[in-house]
């Protein structure tokens, strides 16, 4: 085959045999034209560098380079692609370049790129890593100099779940031509302290000069040049030969593959097949294959037609002519070309849909994606017809039945949903965009829940040719009417359609002040949508009409010069956010100047596997290749309640390559695993969609999913219970008794006391706020491999080695002792792979038993997100009292946890809510009670946090009500409450190195609150619909599992006798830097540098009955216990040192080794805590410590759409000591965009039957690089250690998430600023994520009020979604 893969060995590997008949290629025979590049790569090459996080196109992880000839000017194209949506067909005659193609560890290879993200810090879990490294490499092949805005352009389509994107983009920026970051701060002569920095004040104890590298943990400043010169040429072969010339056809049993060269043979092929299928960029194709299953008996790519790439201009049709084989970024390039080459007022559209380009899709697609394939694929959400629409576009079509036709994208192109006018056997060749008018005005606009890579809630274009009137009126000397409009919307309709009737009545209209009022009205009444509109959000939407419309009012008026465009700041309705340039820092404080040389606790020592996740050559469980290994599907439940009446797996068994069908018979009777009460396979009922009722085994996973969807099933379905509301309509709890927790018991205080009538103000409300899907990069993953004597070896992708191996012996009914349990690295985890991992352990194991083969069982994106539930969605009733000193007297809080189906971690996920409820506040007296709720939803787990981000948002969401309530300012009532050293909590835990006060006080100097308060406070006052807001939010987490037997840990120390060191300890690496920071603590403990010093699998025959990987403690507890096992190591070096002590470390070791002493230990570490018993309402010290933090976030939101952008993040830690300030500082980053994603826009969505709506990245959108604050500082806190854990250091993990609260509230103040000037004050309830729709919908006006009054009747109607 004429693929080349740029592989492990830095040469092309020729692939396959090529055979020539007629003008068609064959290539293998048992190659399906429907498997993606990445399977083909993956399962065929083993090149695994490349990985597959969604299988849908939309994280990235799979990206890869393609360099190819352009059929049409013989000219090379690098681009890269989403490999998990390319066909691997599709790259015949083609170059392929993969992670592994530009390094080789082994031979001390690595790619400038490479070696930078590593350096930066840029990796954590490293699971996204190579996808990110192969988009930055696609842009510097085409351009090695690129600016900055061009690099975000190339990362859109790539996420990271670890980061918080800022040391990726450090990295990258780094090749920038305009990059100004990477200056260390006294180059650049500025101190992010600002005013306050210590330089002004004459501060000498905190100046510069006693501190080394504190603003910058990496520089680039001695990093050579890149020059893409360096870099592979395209393969000789390939452009001798001429591939991209040559027509290729495959067949096998159920498909046919055609890649023809000509126009007329794709006719002829067309007409032959009317309903096959023709692909381009395959990005729709792809997902209904791989998850709907669709037949694809012929498929057609006409991407190597040279006729179908042609562009030009016609002056005479006054339009140009855009090829449809060309990708959306060709397109992009050639109408650029043409802005610039053709006046202005011709170029009106063309501007339009460049710009909505930018936020079409990522750019990996755009990279393949046609625009043939956009407009007959016929999506009513589709970004670009609406322009096609009113610009009067036209399409190209050829067929032989009809020849050459034109056919108007009109409002009767689009004939039904994902239908249009064209023939099933017609080719749409090209597509004619008109040019502007001069008296034309044109524009198009986008709204999504995330503003990249995201598709569109509404999308719309508007057209208007206006003429100048004769008629004179003295209020406007200038009359202009309307001519012809033309208003087109995505989004409101099965289709893309034109708002006909309100086009009607405003042609032959004076474009005046009233236009805008009489088309909103005709607007509603035309797009008036129903509550249980599929998709939701109907109110939003409607909104988004006239939102839309109005900008474009004010668009065409202000080149009209109109008198509306003389009202105060009504420009800001059509102004971009300007936002600063990109700018960072991270103040750490060095080592001190006596810190032994080997001794490298307290160094910013990068990850240890970061080069192997920046080379791909970091493996993963699904990397992992067995021979004989079989692999597994599962069948998850369709609905959220119902009966079984009938499983039948016949079909399914019929299909080549299934070996076995597995279901409850396979389980022995009874048996329970989890916390007791989770089923291995449903058994006559199933609780929640998502739950496991059978599975496959087969020769592949794809054969596997295939035949899973084979099985034929009947459950009667029944109405389920989804939200807290429903729970408690149907008195559904996990538990009979609530938890409660009373001050008056742990405080001695009376409860007399809570007599509110001596309280001066007294304020009650309620809020909610929602879950959040894990979204970890690698989906849930396990190998089972089956051993003599029942003997299991599991290799698990898990937080808990522990509990997986529990799961798995219940399962097979065996000891303990016969299944050992393993983990490498996690790719990522943030607690959703604690105790949900043996979910599918077990399922793989029985498999494995019964087969006695190597069992695979790797989740679908789409799967893994119905099946391992998410973070505890809540609800909270409060009532508090305050007296007029603003002290904070008495608080009742009653917590209601959607706990899901099944137990699973709930009520620890309680616990931890119930007592951070008061977050960093001292309350007199406090009442907390907590529910867990019953529901037929899959069942919530832990994530980052474990139920203390949900209590501390009901916390602030007091202290914001108290505030408005009183008109009083909420930071004045902070600091009026803030805990004080030795202070007890609620809980009854004492206070200790309170220093809340130190972080809030730093952080209000190193943002510069104040004077910021006061800027934003002016800006609001002159722009009108942009509004900005500031808040600082504090934090206090307490450190430590709630469950005081969970707090140990243990280790197993080899030394060799060549020196080197070999750790196994019972922690997991999953991003957070544990095994770095672990090898840290060893080598000071040792006395000997880091690499000495290795750190192997996590097994349980090396560590046995480790507790989670999870509350934070990974360093701690492990830590301890490394420690612990190194004084023993040393302590038995002792005497060889003393008698040798100009001996080296090899010395010492050897001796010991002859002198019979040994060189291997366990060690073994605990922490303190104790256990809160609710049932005899007794407090105690739970936590060992506490961590503490403050941020302060800027925003900006457009108060029409509900879009926001965050300008500036202050964030102050105080972490101790830290281990790792670049582990450390990363871990902060990225919990705060975590949190800010939990706060602002991820939301999980479940329609109103119980299925799961938001299964993938395309449905649920968590934070892109995009979304990280222009201006980024976290500062550690200096001064503080901590007696209670390793090294003075503290925890790290989870206490920063929370504070990415700050922009939920600083988006409420933008808010409150527009509502004020709509005459609406005081406080109002918004709950958690603030989306676009809810901050649009909050801003209440003159739009919000018609559409209100227009859906009225709305709460008769059952909404088409539950939002959880």
């Amino acid at each position: 085959m004429s693929i080349y893969v740029q592989g492990a060995y830095d040469k092309g590997i020729a692939l396959g045999n090529m055979k020539f008949n007629n003008q068609y290629k064959t290539i293998f025979d048992d190659v399906d034209p429907k498997m993606t590049l990445a399977v083909f790569l993956r399962d065929n090459l083993s090149l695994t560098g490349t990985k597959i996080g969604c299988n849908e196109g939309g994280c990235g992880a799979c990206t890869v380079m393609i360099s190819d000839m352009d059929p049409l000017n013989d000219k090379v194209r690098h681009y890269s692609v989403n490999s998990c949506l390319t066909p691997v067909c599709s790259v015949f005659g083609k170059n392929v370049t993969t992670i592994e193609g530009i390094s080789d560890l082994g031979k001390g290879k690595i790619h400038q790129i490479q070696e930078r993200l590593s350096k930066s810090h840029g990796s954590q879990c490293g699971f996204c890593t190579p996808g990110f490294v192969m988009a930055m490499y696609s842009l510097l092949r085409n351009n090695p100099q690129p600016t900055t805005n061009e690099i975000d352009e190339a990362l859109q389509g790539n996420l990271c779940r670890c980061t918080g994107y800022r040391p990726i983009l450090e990295a990258f920026y780094s090749f920038s031509k305009d990059n100004n970051n990477n200056l260390t701060v006294e180059e650049n002569n500025s101190c992010p302290m600002g005013d306050n920095c210590c330089k002004k004040d004459g501060n000498k104890k905190n100046s510069i000069s006693d501190r080394k590298d504190i603003f910058s943990l990496v520089s680039f400043d001695s990093s050579l040049p890149y020059t893409n010169e360096q870099e592979p040429i395209f393969p000789c072969e390939l452009k001798v030969k001429n591939f991209h010339k040559k027509a290729f056809k495959l067949k096998t049993n159920d498909c046919i593959w055609y890649t023809p060269t000509t126009l007329e043979k794709l006719i002829e092929l067309k007409s032959k097949h009317p309903y096959s299928r023709i692909i381009s960029g395959n990005s729709e194709i792809a997902v209904e294959l791989k998850f709907r299953f669709i037949d694809l008996p012929i498929i057609i790519n006409p991407k190597q037609i040279p006729e179908m790439r042609k562009s030009y201009i016609d002056n005479d049709k006054e339009a140009g002519y855009i090829g449809t084989n060309l990708s959306l970024n060709e397109m992009k390039i050639i109408l650029e070309k043409w802005i610039k080459e053709l006046p202005g007022e011709r170029t009106k559209i063309f501007k339009a849909i460049v710009s909505i380009l930018h936020y079409f899709a990522g750019n990996h697609v755009r990279n393949t994606a046609s625009v043939a394939g956009n407009i007959v694929t016929a999506s009513p959400i589709s970004d670009l017809n609406p322009i096609w629409m009113a610009s009067n576009s036209e399409i190209e079509l050829v067929s032989t039945k009809y020849g050459k036709r034109i056919l108007k994208i009109d409002e009767n192109f689009f004939t039904g949903y994902r239908k249009t006018m064209i023939e099933n056997d017609e080719i749409v060749t090209g597509i004619w965009i008109p040019f502007s008018k001069t008296n034309q005005y044109f524009q198009a606009f986008k709204q999504a829940q995330r503003r990249e890579d995201d598709i569109a809630i509404v999308t719309s274009a508007f057209s208007v040719i206006i003429n100048k009137s004769s008629k004179n009126d003295f209020s406007n000397n200038n009359n202009y009417i309307i001519k012809d409009i033309k208003i087109a919307f995505g989004g409101m309709a099965p289709v893309t359609k034109l708002a006909t009737k309100t086009m009607k009545l405003l042609n032959g209209k004076e474009w005046s002040n009233s236009i805008n009022e009489i088309a909103s009205e005709s607007l509603i009444n035309e797009f008036l949508l129903p509550n249980n509109v599929p998709g939701g959000m109907a109110r939003y939407r409607m909104s988004l009409t006239l939102s839309f419309f109005f900008k474009f009012y004010i668009y065409v008026s202000s080149k009209l010069e109109h008198n509306v465009f003389k009202e105060y700041g009504i420009d800001s309705a059509l102004q971009e956010p300007k936002l600063p340039p990109f700018k960072t820092s991270q103040i750490y404080y060095d080592v001190p100047k006596d810190q032994k040389s080997y001794d490298s606790v307290g160094r910013p020592l990068q990850h240890i596997s970061g080069e192997n996740h920046t080379t791909g050559e970091a493996i993963y469980v699904g990397d992992i290749h067995v021979y004989g290994c079989l692999h597994m599907a599962l069948l998850l439940s369709p609905v959220a309640k119902g009966i079984i009446q009938k499983i039948d797996p016949t079909e399914a068994l019929q299909i080549p390559g299934v070996v076995e069908y597995f279901d409850k018979n396979n389980v022995k009777d009874g048996t329970r695993i989890g916390h007791g009460d989770t089923l291995v396979f449903a058994e006559n009922e199933v609780m929640f969609h998502g739950q496991i009722i059978c599975g496959i085994v087969a020769e592949s996973h794809e054969i596997a999913r295939q035949a899973v969807n084979k099985i034929k099933l009947d459950i009667i379905p029944s109405k389920p219970i989804l939200t807290v509301e429903d729970a408690l309509e149907n008195k559904s709890f996990h538990q009979v008794n609530k938890l409660s927790l009373h001050s008056s018991l742990t405080l001695n205080d009376k409860k007399e006391n809570f007599d509110y009538s001596k309280c001066d103000h007294v304020i009650e409300g309620e809020i909610k706020i929602g879950g959040q899907e894990h979204f970890y990069l690698e989906t849930s993953q396990v190998l089972a491999i089956p051993g003599e004597r029942d003997e299991m070896e599991i290799i698990a992708s898990t937080q808990c080695v522990n509990d997986t191996q529990r799961d798995v012996c219940i399962a097979l009914g065996i000891p303990r002792n016969k299944v050992i349990v393993k983990v490498k690295r996690i790719g990522g985890g943030f607690g959703g792979k604690e105790s949900t991992s043996g979910l599918i352990a077990a399922p793989a194991a029985i498999a494995a038993k019964k087969l006695k083969r190597p069992i695979k069982l790797v989740l679908e994106r789409f799967d893994d997100m119905a099946l391992t539930g998410t973070r505890h969605p809540y609800r909270f009733n409060y009532k508090v009292g305050i007296d007029n000193n603003l002290k904070l007297k008495s608080c009742e809080v009653t917590c209601y946890s959607n706990s899901g189906a099944t137990l699973d971690l709930s009520g620890g996920v309680l616990t931890r809510a119930m007592v951070h409820i008061d977050n960093v506040y001292k309350w007199e007296n406090a009442d907390i009670y907590g529910y867990l709720c019953k529901t037929n939803i899959s069942s919530n787990t832990a994530f980052r946090g474990f139920g203390g981000p949900q209590a501390m948002f009901c916390t602030e969401t007091i202290i914001d009500h108290i505030s408005e309530t009183l008109n009083v300012d909420c930071n004045l009532i902070r600091q009026k409450n803030f805990y004080q050293e030795g202070d007890k909590t609620h809980f009854g835990m004492t206070l200790r190195q309170c220093n809340i006060t130190r972080c809030w006080n730093e952080c209000n100097n190193l943002s510069n609150y104040e004077k910021r308060k006061e800027e934003i406070k002016k800006f609001n006052e002159h722009s009108k619909y942009k509004k900005r807001g500031i808040y600082m939010i504090p934090t206090k987490f307490g450190i430590g599992f709630g469950f005081k037997q969970l707090n140990q840990a243990g280790c197993l120390i080899n030394i060799y006798t060549d020196g080197s060191v070999l750790i196994s300890h019972g922690g997991m690496e999953m991003g957070q830097g544990l095994h770095t920071k672990i090898i840290q603590i060893a080598s000071r403990c040792l006395q000997i540098p880091v690499e000495k010093i290795v750190i192997n699998d996590t097994s349980t025959d090396k560590v046995p009955n480790a507790s989670p990987t999870a509350a934070s403690v990974g360093s701690d507890m492990n830590g301890l216990a490394v420690k612990n096992g190194c004084d023993i190591l040393m302590e038995r070096l002792k005497p060889f040192k003393e008698a040798n002590p100009n001996g080296k470390w090899e010395d010492w070791v050897m001796d010991a080794y002859v002198n019979r002493v040994s060189l291997s230990t366990t060690g073994f570490g605990i922490i303190h805590s104790e256990t809160i018993d609710f049932m005899d309402g007794k407090g105690a010290e739970a936590f060992g410590y506490a961590v503490y933090g403050v941020a302060c976030t800027e925003v900006e939101i457009d108060c029409l759409t509900g879009d926001h952008h965050m300008i500036k993040s202050d964030i102050v830690m105080d972490i101790g000591d830290s281990l790792n300030p670049a582990i450390d500082i990363g871990q902060i980053e990225g919990a705060f965009i975590q949190g800010y994603g939990l706060f602002t826009m991820e939301e999980i969505k479940i329609r109103n039957d119980g299925v799961r709506h938001t299964r993938g990245p395309g449905t649920y959108k968590i934070p892109s690089a995009d979304d990280v604050p222009r201006h980024f500082n976290v500062k550690l806190l200096k001064g503080s250690s901590n007696k209670m854990a390793i090294f003075s250091s503290k925890a790290v993990g989870e206490p920063p998430l929370f504070l990415g609260c700050s922009a939920f509230f600083a988006i409420k103040e933008a808010i409150k600023a527009y509502r004020l000037e709509h005459n609406l004050s005081g406080y109002f309830r918004m709950d958690s994520p603030a989306t676009a729709e809810k901050i649009r919908l909050h801003c209440s006006d003159n739009i919000t009020s018609l559409i209100n009054k227009a859906t009225s009747n709305y709460e008769k109607e059952i909404p088409w979604n539950v939002t959880l």
